[in-house]
């Protein structure tokens, strides 16, 4: 008898950001009133599910989008630094047309190798974080459902290493929405599926459906 587990990644839901920066790391930046209608609405999804355990990124946006998950399903939310968005070099720019961080002759320099990528945290690092994340996970929830409320970019790259897929991409192709489920399935060890779902896609603004939104 195999043992069947499912982890899911969870982007949190849409930050306050009315500069448009990068904000990456940086604190202080918190959900916005739809992305809190956004939390409650996965959560409220999410009810039903044999979830056992919850995980979440340390920064504002990721605790914020976890806790109405954990009080619906009663559960601690368990920080997880491994989960973090990544570091980039562009944190606090924006990359809008004027001032846009990319208009800069001084910036260009950083993005010399985007396969690295050069302007920060390497894929391949971020991919090994996020697996160790999502082992102790599955195997916290072993036999059941677990989730892990995190960031784009570190949910992408985690799929990509899943599907074996070239780390190297076009951010503006990512299928990681505000608030969207990556869910993998495990037969004890052994990685066995994937399915992308959009709980609170309805909710998306047209003008954000499929764009890569604040670099989180």
């Amino acid at each position: 008898m195999t043992t069947r587990t499912t982890v899911h990644l969870m982007r949190h839901g849409e930050v306050h950001n009315p500069a448009g920066v990068l904000y990456g790391r940086l604190a202080g930046y918190n959900l916005s009133e739809l992305g809190h209608e956004m939390a409650e609405t996965v959560a409220e999804s999410l009810k039903d599910r044999d979830i056992t355990y919850l995980v979440a990124s340390p920064l504002e946006r990721a605790q914020q989008t976890a806790r109405p998950i954990a009080e619906i399903l009663d559960l601690p939310i368990h920080d997880d630094e491994r989960v973090i968005e990544a570091s980039n070099k562009f944190e606090g720019k924006t990359f809008g047309v004027g001032a846009g961080a990319l208009k800069r002759p001084g910036n260009w320099l950083l993005v010399w190798n985007p396969v690295r990528p050069s302007w920060g945290e390497p894929y391949k690092q971020i991919a090994k974080r996020m697996e160790l994340a999502i082992d102790d996970a599955r195997e916290a929830a072993r036999g059941h459902e677990a989730v892990i409320v995190a960031h784009q970019l570190p949910i992408w790259i985690a799929r990509r290493a899943y599907e074996r897929a070239r780390f190297a991409h076009d951010p503006r192709k990512r299928q990681c929405s505000l608030a969207s489920l990556t869910s993998l399935t495990f037969e004890d060890d052994r990685f066995v599926s994937l399915h992308y779902s959009e709980p609170a896609g309805h909710l998306l603004p047209d003008v954000l459906k499929g764009k890569f939104v604040g670099g989180a």
